[in-house]
């Protein structure tokens, strides 16, 4: 995939970047000697960006002097070194439009400070890797990326105009578009190279870090150009990335009705899911993170539902039951499954990355033939994949509750059911809250 390289304002050429797949030739086997190439590429199109490392030279002699030069980048240490500078949701929402747009352009010079500083910061995060885990080709790549936005970033020139502005949002969205992957990416990663993990506890902090943060730089990001295209198109039920009135109930019946449909797909059957409570609930939020976890969790329970009753026509499977609960601190959305609940041994593990149930069923309906094909299908649509089996759906959600300032939490009945409570805390500005 290429994206387009910046000089004030104006695409000046591109950058190519491999993710998956064999290199070419014997150059771009070594991604970090493929880092520096396409560092001299662009330094001969006279663009002045990612020049910082030698000139490419793959020969064994100059392998550890490349690697370094990799390693020593002295902008990237010296925005590492900053303080992030994290608002509340309640000022980004607060903070007013103004009728001549000053506040775009004020939103755009504070992601040019800000944005630099939290990728360094992560950038320095993949340094901090275990040597074999950070020389997996797949983390490789994903390290290369936060090196790539870093530069294309930070040698943004300064915005002080709607042109440039414009620029800005063009680079955020192209970054955007590179960087969607990246959690797959990751947990292919680790996945390939966990037998080399010996300390599990530093893996869980990485990835917690690394995933709330990409959550914040996306949220951050596409609040802004939220906010360019409100400038333009107008939108009165958004203020950037922020729902000014969502409605809790017709984000979990439209992810209900995508899961169940998921399910048709890879079962054949899929229980009711039924939704009660504070049904009416109605404030303000920021949508995309409800529609990453909504639907992870509901995964599990329909999953979990239909695996414990194989037998059971689908008129008679039990329901998904999902409960809103809404006050003036938080809002809580209980999800209840009557799939059986989760093994005594298994339960102190579900919340760790790359750990799955999927598999352990004794079942052989569930390793091969029809449900076997079904399950392993890939299906089209946001959550796209694998019905479940990359352990990376619980644990990623639970970082984002609480990095969200709230939590995720489950009570299982073994022999009964799983019930999954989700509370997190308003942005209105009544009370504490989290920093994006």
């Amino acid at each position: 995939m290429a994206s387009p390289l910046f000089e004030k304002g104006k695409i000046v050429g591109t950058f190519s970047v491999r993710v998956f797949g064999r290199y070419k030739n014997n150059v771009h086997k070594n991604p970090i000697s493929r880092y520096f190439l396409e560092c001299s590429r662009n330094q001969d199109s006279g663009r002045q960006f990612l020049h910082h490392g030698p000139e490419i030279n793959t020969s064994p002699r100059n392998r550890t002097r490349t690697v370094q030069s990799f390693y020593n980048q002295s902008a990237i240490d010296i925005a590492a070194a900053k303080p992030s500078v994290r608002l509340t949701p309640a000022t980004i929402l607060y903070s007013g439009k103004s009728p001549d747009g000053s506040h775009i352009l004020r939103s755009a010079q504070y992601l040019h400070k800000e944005l630099p500083v939290r990728i360094a910061h992560r950038v320095a995060g993949f340094r901090s890797l275990p040597f074999i885990v950070g020389c997996n080709p797949t983390i490789l790549a994903v390290h290369e990326l936060y090196i790539r936005a870093f530069y294309m970033l930070n040698e943004y020139p300064q915005i002080t105009d709607f042109e440039s502005e414009k620029g800005y949002c063009e680079l955020l969205q192209g970054l955007l578009d590179d960087h969607k992957d990246v959690v797959t990416q990751l947990a292919a990663g680790f996945r390939e190279c966990r037998k080399h993990i010996k300390n599990e506890e530093l893996v869980r902090n990485f990835l917690d870090r690394t995933l709330t943060s990409r959550l914040g730089l996306r949220m951050l990001a596409e609040h802004h150009l939220g906010l360019h295209s409100d400038n333009s198109n107008g939108n009165g039920n958004f203020v950037g990335v922020i729902n000014v009135s969502l409605k809790l109930k017709d984000i979990i019946e439209k992810w209900s009705d995508f899961v169940r449909q998921t399910a048709l797909h890879k079962y054949g059957k899929s229980p009711a899911i039924k939704l009660n409570g504070h049904i009416n609930a109605v404030f303000p939020y920021i949508q995309a993170p409800l529609d990453y976890i909504i639907p992870e969790i509901l995964k599990n329970s329909v999953r979990a539902t239909i695996e414990s009753h194989l037998d059971t026509c689908e008129d008679s499977l039990p329901p998904v039951t999902i409960t809103i609960a809404n006050n003036d601190v938080d809002f809580i959305i209980r999800i209840s499954d009557r799939g059986c609940g989760i093994p005594h041994q298994l339960l102190p593990h579900i919340m760790e990355y790359h750990f799955t149930t999927a598999g352990s069923s004794t079942d052989h309906r569930l390793d091969g033939g029809l449900f076997g094909q079904m399950m392993n299908e890939p299906n089209d649509g946001p959550a796209s994949g694998p019905m479940h089996g990359f352990g990376f759906g619980l644990p990623t959600s639970r970082a984002y509750a609480e990095y969200l300032g709230g939590s995720l939490t489950l009570e299982t009945m073994q022999g009964i059911g799983t019930d999954i409570y989700l509370r997190l805390r308003h942005i209105d500005g009544k009370f504490e809250s989290f920093r994006i």
